[in-house]
């Protein structure tokens, strides 16, 4: 059984569309999709299975570091997830000003943890999910 997917024309130049955008804009999207047609794009929950056959937890390799709370200092932790994100500082700013607002996807646990502790010494609070 083969896992490849055969996109048509339209579908590449969505994707292709898509691979342009920004965080934020990627995120406008994704709300746009879900509030018009009634979707989510989270991940679906599976059924959980019984506790005698459930495999042992496994450690996540990559996190997802999430601004929970700007602080007092805003244009320190703008400044900090600008550095963290390498986006322009109008679209920090605008992540950090919709708080909560993840501003890193899918980072190795040594480095989001380091991005977690600039955010903090910034007088902001991060999560990491």
């Amino acid at each position: 059984m083969s896992d490849t997917v055969t996109l048509t024309k339209e579908e590449k130049a969505v994707i292709d569309a898509l691979e342009k955008l920004n965080v934020i804009q990627l995120n406008n999207v994704v709300k746009f999709m879900e509030k018009q047609y009634g979707i989510s794009a989270a991940a679906p929950v599976a059924a959980a299975a019984p506790a005698a056959a459930a495999p042992v937890a496994e450690e996540k390799s990559s996190y997802d570091v999430e601004l929970t709370d700007a602080g007092p200092q805003k244009i320190a932790i703008i400044k900090a997830v600008h550095e963290i994100t390498q986006l322009g500082l109008g679209e920090a700013k605008e992540l950090t000003v919709k708080t909560p607002s993840i501003i890193k996807k899918s980072v190795p646990k040594a480095d989001a943890e380091a991005m977690k502790k600039k955010i903090e010494a910034a007088g902001g609070k991060a999560t990491l999910k």
